[in-house]
């Protein structure tokens, strides 16, 4: 089987396709439950972030809502994969042997450090501290991502000629989340070496996150060129791609706020050509997206990536605008928060009613293994 098939099998299947809960009975609900999980806390979080920082401020109290919601959730979901590591833990250790699954190891760093900032973004009570403590925690689960998961990759993982997939990313993009939320914390910070340790840091981080995503891109592109689109229950994760490039952007208009002198005319150097290309893949992702729903695709929980990418692009495109003055841009972040909210409302929507009806944390059905995407291409 594919990676790209096993992932519709094994971590889409109990979203898009209810029935197969009923022929598969259901083992207990833990044990189904991946790390996938953690792009709800990510995507409802930047609802909240994003909110702060544009032209045209929503209540604050729509936003703190939205924030205690996404740290609630992240609350539940530790415990609960605390618990299935527990329970279950040769079901954990086959996720981490999953080149389809183990990726999104890299939403549990990015949950933590999306709460976190968003926290600080907000200030609410005891944001600061909070805010060390996620960004740290996310910042150390990050780092071993993105170096654990390649790892296995290379070592365990069978990954198979032309399964290159957007979710790949998810490991190597992590360190970027913190390198755009970094600054913001260093605000906190006294002047002196440990504001610009973390500012130096945080800069070492988008680095590292930059040259590793320039390193798969052309890989995953490649792999749309000459096998064709993804699986229908997959497409919508072609959205994680503006990850990388709206968290860039953002990262380095949060460090010109805090050294304008250093980093002022890099972030609009490279933050304009930067949302160009989003929003061109956005256009193509967009395009895909509707190929697919004429296709019959269903509700998963990839439909998460539509929310937290499209968020760091509202970030970025602000970023712009702050240290710009073009208008234009700020109606840009406008108009993508709005793409934004109906996403997060669109998976939010779908993700309560898999829950109520049981068929998200049901067993995951096995699929037939799929032909080879080389002979699986149709346009």
């Amino acid at each position: 089987m594919t990676a790209s098939a096993h992932a519709t099998a094994e971590t889409d299947s109990p979203g898009s396709a209810p029935p197969a809960a009923a022929e598969h009975p259901p083992g207990p609900r833990l044990r189904a439950l991946g790390p996938n999980w953690y792009a709800a806390v990510m995507g409802t979080a930047i609802v909240a972030t994003a909110g702060t920082v544009l032209p045209l401020h929503p209540p604050r109290a729509l936003l703190d809502g939205v924030w205690a919601l996404a740290a609630a959730a992240l609350a539940v979901l530790l415990a609960a994969r605390g618990a299935h590591w527990l329970r279950h833990r040769d079901r954990a250790r086959a996720h981490l042997l999953d080149p389809a699954i183990a990726p999104f190891y890299g939403c549990l760093a990015m949950a933590l450090l999306a709460v976190g900032g968003s926290a600080l973004a907000l200030d609410v009570p005891g944001a600061a501290g909070l805010d060390a403590a996620l960004w740290t925690s996310g910042t150390a689960v990050g780092l071993a991502t993105a170096v654990t998961v390649p790892y296995l990759m290379i070592t365990r993982h069978r990954v198979e000629q032309g399964s290159a997939a957007p979710a790949w990313l998810l490991p190597v993009v992590a360190p970027m989340v913190s390198a755009a939320l970094g600054p913001p914390l260093a605000a906190h910070l006294p002047a002196g070496p440990a504001r610009q340790t973390l500012l130096l840091g945080s800069f070492a981080l988008f680095g590292t996150s930059l040259l590793a995503t320039l390193l798969l891109l052309p890989l995953i592109l490649s792999r749309l060129l000459h096998h064709g689109p993804l699986p229908a229950a997959l497409t919508p994760s072609l959205f994680l791609v503006l990850g990388p490039l709206g968290q860039s952007t953002t990262a380095l208009g949060n460090l010109a706020d805090a050294q304008p002198g250093t980093f002022g005319a890099l972030s609009v150097l490279y933050g304009v050509p930067v949302l160009g290309f989003a929003l061109l893949w956005l256009a193509l992702s967009s395009a895909l997206v509707v190929r697919a729903a004429r296709r019959g695709m269903a509700f998963s929980l990839t439909w998460w990536a539509f929310t937290f990418p499209v968020g760091t692009c509202v970030t970025g495109a602000a970023a712009v605008w702050r240290h710009t003055g073009a208008a234009a841009f700020g109606w840009l972040a406008v108009g993508l928060y709005t793409l934004l909210v109906a996403a997060w409302a669109a998976a939010a929507t779908g993700t309560v009613r898999g829950l109520l009806s049981g068929a998200l944390l049901a067993a995951p059905h096995r699929a037939p293994a799929a032909p080879a995407p080389a002979t699986a291409r149709t346009r």
